[in-house]
């Protein structure tokens, strides 16, 4: 049972919705690491839980850090690459970059938000992201750009077609949980992919951290997609608006998963777009997605047992509590499986395959066949609803899983420790749609 268990809280971490503790951990771990690098020992020492305290003393910590440090050098910054529950503890991988090398550490923090474990991550042996084969340098120019919104700046990638003006952009708009501007999950790099891709093809982008990465302070209390998603969104759009070369009337957006699902919204706020790209986007509510993930992982598990059914009765029991869609007597900031409830109304209100409707954007929608987080009932819910749509186009790609990459069968989680990069058969469909007039 606590194997399934933990399967089913995993896919709350990745797939769906970024755990508010995990948020609170961030900033946990950057102020340990900054301790140590500023060698104040008793102070980092404090982290630690009594009874992680009771295998390591302030001294042991004083001299592994001392040997960290001489075989490293001096500690430059540090980021949060990984996070998972692990039964009652909550993991956080740590990439360190320190000024002779880069090293990945993990910190197992109990429910206190204290340190129970401490760990230097071995060099993986397995194979690393690898750039797509449509992948051409000499094709196209990246500089480093700054989505900005009144009190957020977030580091960014504009890529140009090299030699040309008056070319398509596409603004890429991340899923769930806090992500990096590659959209990076494992070995695998979806939106630095597409971007590559596009680029090679005469097609610029833009690209940015998402803000729960950097700003994971701002998401203590009430929030939604508005400060998680939209705001940055339209912010890119309008650097799109004002980027020279760019031509003003072919700006695109696309959005992955969760941001799929709030393409159809940001398509009625900057209707000005010329089209939105939908990938695996959902077209029901989050929490029907979820109990559906829970639902596979525990197929996958083949526990027959009646504690096992009853487990999983249990579980989609506490997931329906978000199918709230007002909040009553219920505070805005009133955790609901670790997301507020502010953010579940939000959602819940909002009905992507209704507004994408009413649009007047062209669109374009393409869904994996091997893909168990977002599923083929999405993908008929939405050619249902804009089959008969001309500006619409809904597609089903069979080998592709929820990144867009080749997968044999569905699968888990696992499949994206393996590296893959976007089906250039996508990249190519892609190119040919929005070159076209």
């Amino acid at each position: 049972m606590k194997k399934v268990a933990l399967l089913f809280f995993t896919l709350l971490l990745t797939t769906s919705a970024f755990s508010q503790g995990m948020l609170n951990l961030f900033g946990r771990s950057e102020d340990y690491f900054k301790s140590l690098s500023e060698e104040k020992y008793t102070e980092a020492y404090n982290f630690f839980d009594d009874s992680f305290k009771t295998k390591i003393s302030e001294d042991n910590l004083k001299d592994l850090w001392s040997k960290i440090t001489e075989k490293f050098g001096k500690l430059e910054n540090v980021s949060v690459v990984g996070t998972k529950a692990q039964g009652e503890y909550y993991v956080v991988t740590v990439e360190a970059k320190f000024s002779g090398d880069t090293q990945n550490f993990i910190i197992g923090f109990n429910k206190t938000d204290k340190i129970v474990g401490f760990f230097i991550q071995p060099k993986a042996a397995s194979e690393a992201y690898k750039l797509p084969m449509y992948a051409d340098s000499t094709l196209y120019k990246e500089t480093e750009i700054y989505v900005k919104t009144p009190k957020h700046q977030l580091v960014g990638k504009l890529i140009v077609p090299k030699n040309a003006t008056n070319y398509p952009v596409v603004v890429l708009v991340h899923g769930s949980g806090p992500s990096d501007m590659d959209e990076s999950v494992g070995a695998n790099k979806p939106f630095k992919d597409l971007a590559l891709g596009l680029a090679a093809k005469g097609i610029a982008s833009i690209r940015y951290v998402k803000r729960t990465l950097v700003y994971a302070g701002d998401f203590s209390g009430a929030f939604t997609v508005k400060e998680e998603v939209l705001d940055d969104a339209l912010a890119a759009i309008e650097l799109a608006r004002t980027t020279p070369g760019i031509d003003k009337k072919q700006i695109y957006l696309l959005g992955h998963s969760l941001g799929g699902m709030l393409a159809p919204r940001l398509g009625a706020l900057a209707p000005d777009l010329k089209g939105l790209i939908l990938l695996a986007a959902p077209a029901r509510k989050l929490t029907d997605i979820i109990i559906d993930q829970n639902k596979y992982m525990f197929s996958l598990a083949k526990d027959t047992t009646d504690k096992g059914k009853k487990l999983l009765d249990t579980i989609i029991l506490e997931l329906s509590q978000t199918k709230i869609t007002q909040l009553g007597t219920v505070k805005p900031d009133s955790l609901l499986l670790g997301m507020p409830a502010s953010y579940w109304v939000d959602l819940n209100i909002y009905d992507q395959v209704a507004v994408a409707k009413k649009l007047k954007q062209r669109i374009f929608i393409a869904q994996g066949g091997n893909d168990f987080q977002v599923t083929e009932q999405d993908y008929t819910l939405w050619k249902t609803a804009l089959e008969k749509q001309k500006s619409a186009t809904v597609k089903l790609y069979p080998d592709l899983n929820h990144l867009m990459a080749t997968q044999k069968e569905k699968g888990n989680s696992q499949q994206y420790d393996i590296p893959g990069n976007v089906s250039s058969v996508l990249v190519d469909d892609l190119a040919i749609w929005i070159k076209t007039k």
